[in-house]
C-alpha cells in the first residue's frame, strides 16, 4: 500500500518550501519521527520528521526545488502505522510544532496513516493562494560547509533515475539514467548531462568515477556559458558568471526592508564615542574569565547591554504601531542582525533588559550559533523591540541601516580603532568607534533620538554609568 506525505505547513503562515537535502533514498526502511528532509521557508531551515513507518518507495521531488505547501513530495509503502500507533504520530507533531501535538484526521485524498500537525493542506482551506510566477528551476546552491561531505557517494545507497523531462520542448520523452543522488548532485553542479556519461556500474548505473573520467576527459558541460557555484573557500573564475536563486530568507528579508524603507520615514544620527573604558572592561573580562570559562566576551556584548539601559531610560524608542496606536515598550526584546550563508536575518534575546551580563552573553553566543547553522526557529526572529547591526566587524565605521520593520530604531556599531582624541586639552590616541541610530521619525522625534543615541555613548564611554 502507497502512501503520499505532503508537504505540511509548519506553522509559519507561507506557502512554499525549497527541499534543501533529502536525509531518506529510495529503499530506505524508515520509523517515526525519523528525519526524512530539510527545507528552507523564507525565514528559517526545518527538519520534517517521518509520521509513520514504510519504507521510501520515491522521492518526488529534487533537491534545489521549491513546491508549494500540500505538494506531494514523498511516496511510502506501508500501511501507514507507527510503530507505537497514534501515540508516536503525536510525538512526531510534537518535535514539528515545539512541543504542541493535536488530533489529525484523514487526509483529504483518502490515504491512511496519522499526519503531523500541519501536515497537508489546512482542512479550512479548500484553495491557497497561487505563486505569482513559475520559473523554471535555478541551480541550486548550498552552504559552503555542505559541499565537499555531498559529492561523496554512500555505500549501499540505492541508484536513482533521473526523473523524466521533455528536451527542447518536442514532449518526447527524456531517456532514464541511473544514478545515486551524489553523483547526480554532482553532474548537475558541474552543468554535465548523465546521458553524456558512459555508464559501467553493475546496474548499469552512472558511477562517480564514470563521471570524474567523463570531466578528465574534457567531457562538455551542458550549458558552459554558466560558471557554477564556487567551492567553499573559492573565488569565481573571472570572466563568468555565478547564478544566485533569489528565494527563501534572501528574498524575505529584501522584501521586508523595501516595506520598512517606504513605509517608515527613516532620519539617523552619528555620534562618535571614545570607548577606551569599553575595550579594558572587555579586556579585564576576557581575562580573569570573571563572568565563566564558558562566556565569550566582546565588544558587542556592552553595547549590548548599553542599548538595553538606554531603551528603559528613554521608552519611547523602543515602540510601535498597532493600528491608531502607538505601544510604548517596557522591556527589551534584543535584536541582533545576524548574516548567514543563507542571507541576513533578525533573531532576537526576549528579556534582554532583565539579564546580566552573564546571561546576555550566553544568549549572544547561542543565538549567533544557532543562526550561522540555519536553524533559527521563527517565533526567536518575531517579538523584537530594537536591533543592533555590527558592521563594524566588517571593518566599516558607521552606516545609515534599514529599521526591521515593526519596530521605531536600529543602531549601528562600526569598528574600534585608534584615533587621535582630545583628552584633558591633550591629543592622545585613544579606541574610538561610531554609532548610528535610524528610527522611524512617526514613532519617534528629534529629541528622543539623539537623547537615546547620547544614553548609549555615555554608557559606553563609562559602563559604570549602567551599575547606577
Amino acid at each position: 500500500m502507497s502512501n503520499l506525505f505532503n508537504l505540511p505547513d509548519v506553522g509559519e503562515g507561507l506557502t512554499e518550501a525549497d527541499i534543501v537535502s533529502w536525509k531518506v533514498a529510495v529503499g530506505d526502511a524508515v520509523t517515526v519521527n525519523q528525519i526524512l528532509v530539510e527545507i528552507e521557508t523564507a525565514k528559517s531551515l526545518v527538519e520534517l520528521p517521518s509520521p509513520q513507518a514504510g519504507t521510501i518507495s520515491a522521492l518526488l521531488v529534487e533537491e534545489g526545488q521549491t513546491v508549494e505547501v500540500g505538494t506531494p513530495i514523498i511516496e511510502f509503502d506501508g500501511d501507514g502505522s507507527g510503530a507505537g500507533g497514534g501515540s508516536d504520530a503525536g510525538a512526531a507533531g510534537e518535535q514539528a510544532e515545539g512541543g504542541q501535538a493535536e488530533k489529525s484526521g484523514d487526509s483529504s485524498d483518502g490515504s491512511a496513516g496519522p499526519n503531523l500537525v500541519g501536515y497537508g493542506v489546512r482542512a479550512d482551506s479548500s484553495k491557497r493562494r497561487p505563486r505569482k510566477t513559475q520559473a523554471a528551476k535555478p541551480a541550486q546552491t548550498e552552504a559552503p560547509s555542505r559541499e565537499v561531505p555531498e559529492v561523496q557517494e554512500e555505500p549501499g545507497q540505492p541508484a536513482e533515475a533521473a526523473p523524466q523531462e521533455q528536451p527542447g520542448g518536442t514532449g518526447a520523452e527524456r531517456p532514464k539514467v541511473l544514478a545515486k543522488p551524489p553523483v547526480r548532485k554532482l553532474a548537475k553542479s558541474k552543468g554535465i548531462d548523465l546521458l553524456d556519461v558512459t555508464p559501467t556500474g553493475a546496474r548499469g548505473e552512472v558511477t562517480r568515477d564514470d563521471l570524474l573520467r567523463h570531466i578528465e576527459s574534457g567531457g562538455s558541460a551542458a550549458q558552459p556559458a554558466t560558471a557554477s557555484a564556487p567551492a567553499a573557500g573559492q573565488q569565481p573564475a573571472t570572466g563568468t558568471e555565478e547564478r544566485i536563486p533569489f528565494k527563501g530568507v534572501t528574498k524575505f528579508m529584501a522584501q521586508a526592508m523595501v516595506d520598512s524603507a517606504f513605509t517608515a520615514p527613516h532620519v539617523t544620527e552619528f555620534l562618535d564615542v571614545d570607548v577606551t573604558a569599553m575595550m579594558e572592561l572587555v579586556k579585564r573580562l576576557k581575562t580573569k574569565k570573571q563572568l565563566g570559562e564558558d562566556v565569550r566576551v566582546s565588544p558587542l556584548l556592552i553595547v549590548a547591554k548599553a542599548v538595553c539601559w538606554a531603551a528603559l531610560r528613554n521608552p519611547r524608542i523602543n515602540s510601535c504601531f498597532d493600528g491608531d496606536d502607538i505601544v510604548v515598550k517596557h522591556y527589551v526584546n534584543l535584536g541582533i542582525a545576524a548574516a548567514t550563508p543563507r542571507g541576513l536575518i533578525v533573531p532576537n534575546i526576549k528579556g534582554a533588559h532583565a539579564m546580566g551580563l552573564r546571561d546576555l552573553a550566553l544568549e549572544l553566543g547561542e543565538l549567533t550559533a544557532t543562526a550561522r547553522a540555519g536553524k533559527t526557529a521563527p517565533a526567536d526572529q518575531a517579538g523584537g523591540t530594537i536591533t543592533i547591526t555590527n558592521v563594524g566587524v566588517f571593518g566599516v565605521d558607521a552606516g545609515t541601516p534599514i529599521i526591521n520593520p515593526g519596530e521605531a530604531a536600529i543602531l549601528a556599531f562600526g569598528q574600534v580603532r585608534k584615533r587621535p582624541w582630545v583628552v584633558d586639552d591633550e591629543i592622545v590616541a585613544r579606541d574610538i568607534t561610531t554609532l548610528a541610530v535610524s528610527a522611524d521619525h512617526r514613532l519617534v522625534d528629534g529629541e528622543v533620538i539623539s537623547m537615546f543615541l547620547a544614553d548609549v555613548g555615555r554608557a559606553l564611554e563609562d559602563p559604570a554609568l549602567m551599575l547606577m
